[in-house]
């Protein structure tokens, strides 16, 4: 059996959309069903309706706690917890709520899982809705853009095979975001594989219009990089390093040297701020040279500087011994 679990607070019509993809699914792929049985949708304390939306379509609904602090994680492991109720599905195929799947992407990714029994999650290609609607949807778009084959890390939508869930018991709870590339790195200590297919998976609505909303993505993105490095930093694994580093390096230590220098020696030495754009055409030439590379390379530069404030609040928390609150964009 395929269940699925989708997650949300406030979605809207896209809610409806994302429930009404999965009910819809029930294709044939290389000759293998593909029809998902039970839906659960778990909420997250919305005010829209989306309660009475999801039950109006036949959906089992989880009503998150909300007087307990929130993760999305946290909300995945309740939907687990739901289908650990009755019969046990084989695979379950997990969403955000602002996401639509795509017909016959369920039949081609359990299709896969059967063929392969060493593999736990697989995923496909998540395209933004409306990449058009702003320099920061058309990132995104590029973002879940990863390469076909044997992977690392999944991201928010793919379909898992249960009995791996249960053997890494799931979500940690307490990551504000990163929770899916976590599990996976406990998912592959126990000696199973994550895959990305060339299919179309989900489309995805980011509705980010707003720099500051790319600046709290960014800064979330920061704050994941930072716990799992944390985490699963030592080697073999040396989890989100790399990415630490970047941040790290472009978006602290490299101005505040820049800034001590002018102070020390000559005021003359702020010319050296010069390196931040000499960087975007760098990887603006490496990404094609043209609008969206410009526009892709400048992004990307500017995030470090919120990636690096991210890094900083989790350690500063960390020391502090405060959780961490929600990093929402939207």
């Amino acid at each position: 059996m395929i269940a699925a679990i989708a997650i949300g607070r406030n979605e809207g019509a896209r809610l409806v959309r994302c429930l009404d993809s999965l009910q819809g699914q029930g294709n044939q792929a290389q000759g293998n069903q593909a029809q998902v049985g039970r839906i659960v949708y778990v909420d997250s304390g919305s005010t829209d309706g989306s309660v009475e939306m999801a039950r109006a379509r036949g959906v089992e609904v989880v009503e998150l706690d909300m007087t307990k602090p929130f993760t999305a994680a946290r909300s995945r492991n309740a939907g687990l917890d739901r289908l650990r109720q009755g019969e046990r599905p084989e695979f379950v195929q997990l969403v955000d709520g602002d996401c639509e799947v795509r017909p016959d992407w369920i039949g081609k990714a359990a299709a896969f899982l059967r063929e392969n029994p060493k593999v736990a999650v697989v995923c496909g290609r998540r395209r933004e809705r409306f990449p058009e609607a702003s320099v920061y949807n058309a990132q995104c778009d590029r973002e879940w853009d990863t390469p076909v084959g044997e992977a690392r890390a999944c991201g928010g939508d793919a379909l898992m095979r249960m009995e791996a869930l249960d053997q890494v018991g799931g979500y940690d709870p307490r990551l504000i975001a990163g929770e899916e590339p976590e599990m996976c790195v406990r998912l592959r200590q126990k000696g199973w594989k994550i895959w990305r297919l060339d299919a179309e998976m989900t489309l995805h609505d980011a509705a980010m219009t707003r720099f500051g909303q790319f600046w709290k993505r960014a800064r979330r993105a920061g704050h994941a990089y930072a716990e799992g490095a944390w985490l699963h930093g030592a080697p073999p694994e040396r989890h989100n390093v790399a990415q630490v580093k970047r941040a790290v390096l472009w978006g602290i230590v490299l101005p505040v040297a820049i800034v001590v220098l002018a102070l020390i020696v000559s005021p003359w030495l702020l010319a050296l701020f010069a390196i931040y754009p000499v960087q975007i055409a760098r990887l603006a030439r490496r990404g094609g040279n043209n609008r969206a590379a410009w526009e892709n390379a400048t992004l990307l530069t500017l995030a470090k500087f919120a990636e690096a404030l991210g890094i900083a609040e989790f350690h500063l928390r960390r020391l502090t011994g405060k959780r961490a609150g929600l990093i929402e964009y939207k």
